[in-house]
């Protein structure tokens, strides 16, 4: 019997989704450029339809036409080499498929490279770690639509399920799953950094346990803020260390570690005038976080406010860390979701923004409660400038804009670093001003660049000799 799909690339997400695969009923080819993860595999499969193979081209022959060959291989040079040794093998009409993070600028020209050949190309977001590898992920497939539906049945099946529906969808052409994808990992690093701010507030300024602080995220995670993230933070807050018996969580080196997802959603944004700037926090404190020797060097230098701080009524505070908590990741989203639109617009992608936010709530990392409420608006409005003006999120930041004011105040006050928190303020108020400073900006460009201006008053570009 022919295999209907192959996976290449064996360590864990690949060994996991073969895994998959075979768990819903598929019979797959497993190849590993070195054998000892195709024998591990083999080892932990058994009883399950995954057959071993050890040369390209007898992995290739033993599937069915039109082959289906899902890649998780190493982003960059080796996506390239893998795709080299199968092409000899291919005929038209096969379809590769890379589940992993790739670049969507190198998505879109491996397609090109393909589609010339024949030979269908889909880059595929895969977002769930690696339980979600297993039970099923968040799956962002970019591609031509027909390519998608050769692999739909399998692709739909291995994914999440949330209320019957499977959290896969066609994204659009050429590179977009992968952008997708991309942007998902920004907001992810923002959402992540704004949960660690929350905690440090608690941590730090209201001086509670790390027990406490845990009760708190699980009760957090039974309300609106419900969504993965809370609730791991919560389990990983209650977790000891073997060795000392302290937390955990104070034993972990505090050097944050990244793998290039997040700096690409930021510089494509900057490339194309995209506000990003609380994924962008995220990822600069990220790379701050690394330099440990020097912060400890300047701890002893440096010199933060006087040490005279106000008592904090408790459970005031605990709602207002809820509240700008809640807030700062609306804005999060919000700014995620304009570079989807805006980059949508700029490449003539077309977007299904609802349909993203609803592969968003099950088996990913950013899967979220208010993700719900995202889709429905998306669905109501599908051209939405920004999640912030949806009536839904106006409401909720009219009341909760107060805690995140005196959150961050509080945390400046105290000197303690709030990144992201404080760059979701300045987002949400430079958004809603309607007359900003950028015209003094513009003086000052005209004045030493005669790069001219507009008026309010006149259509056109108008340069001043400000010094006559």
């Amino acid at each position: 019997m022919l295999n209907t799909i192959g996976v290449i690339g064996l360590g864990v997400m690949g060994s996991n989704i073969a895994l998959n695969m075979a768990s819903k009923g598929e019979q797959v080819a497993v190849y590993n450029y070195t054998r000892d993860l195709t024998d591990q595999l083999v080892q932990k499969s058994s009883g399950k339809a995954i057959s071993p193979f050890y040369e390209v081209q007898d992995f290739v022959q033993s599937l069915q036409t039109p082959r289906k060959i899902f890649l998780m291989v190493t982003a960059g040079s080796p996506i390239d080499s893998v795709i080299q040794s199968l092409i000899p093998f291919l005929e038209a009409g096969d379809v590769i498929m890379d589940g992993g993070n790739s670049h969507f600028e190198d998505t879109a020209r491996r397609y090109d490279e393909l589609k010339q050949k024949g030979i269908g190309y889909l880059g595929i977001g895969i977002s769930g770690g690696e339980i979600g590898a297993l039970t099923g992920p968040s799956i962002m497939p970019g591609g031509d639509k027909d390519v998608y539906e050769k692999a739909a049945p399998i692709l739909t099946k291995i994914a999440a399920q949330v209320d019957n529906d499977p959290c896969c969808t066609y994204i659009g052409p050429k590179g977009s799953g992968h952008f997708v994808k991309m942007v998902h990992n920004g907001i992810e690093y923002a959402d992540m950094q704004l949960i660690a701010e929350a905690y440090t507030f608690l941590r730090k300024r209201l001086a509670l346990p790390v027990e406490e602080i845990a009760d708190i995220f699980e009760s957090w995670n039974h309300g609106e803020l419900k969504s993965y993230l809370i609730e791991i933070t919560a389990e990983i807050l209650r977790k000891k260390d073997e060795l000392t018996g302290l937390p955990l969580i104070d034993v972990i080196l505090d050097k944050a570690g990244q793998k290039g997802t997040g700096k690409w959603t930021s510089l494509q944004a900057i490339d194309n005038g995209i506000p990003t700037s609380i994924i962008t926090e995220s990822l600069f404190a990220r790379y701050l976080s690394a330099l440990k020797e020097e912060r400890l060097n300047a701890q002893e230098i440096l010199t933060g406010p006087e040490n005279d701080q106000a008592h904090l009524d408790k459970e005031l505070w605990i709602d207002n860390v809820r509240q700008a908590l809640y807030m700062g990741k609306v804005c999060a989203y919000a700014q995620g979701f304009t570079q989807y639109k805006m980059t949508s617009d700029l490449y003539s992608w077309d977007l299904p923004l609802k349909d993203i936010a609803l592969i968003f709530r099950g088996g990913c990392i950013i899967r979220a409660e208010f993700l719900n409420v995202i889709g429905e608006i998306y669905e109501g409005q599908p051209n939405l400038a920004n999640l912030l003006i949806a009536p839904y999120f106006t409401e909720k930041v009219k009341d909760y804009q107060k805690g995140l004011r005196k959150v961050v105040s509080e945390g400046i006050n105290s000197g303690i670093s709030f990144p992201c928190l404080s760059s979701a303020l300045t987002y949400y108020d430079s958004y809603r001003t309607g007359m900003s400073n950028a015209n003094i900006i513009q003086a000052q460009r005209d004045y030493f660049g005669a790069h001219t201006y507009e008026r309010t008053d006149a259509d056109g570009f108008f340069h001043t000799n400000w010094q006559s």
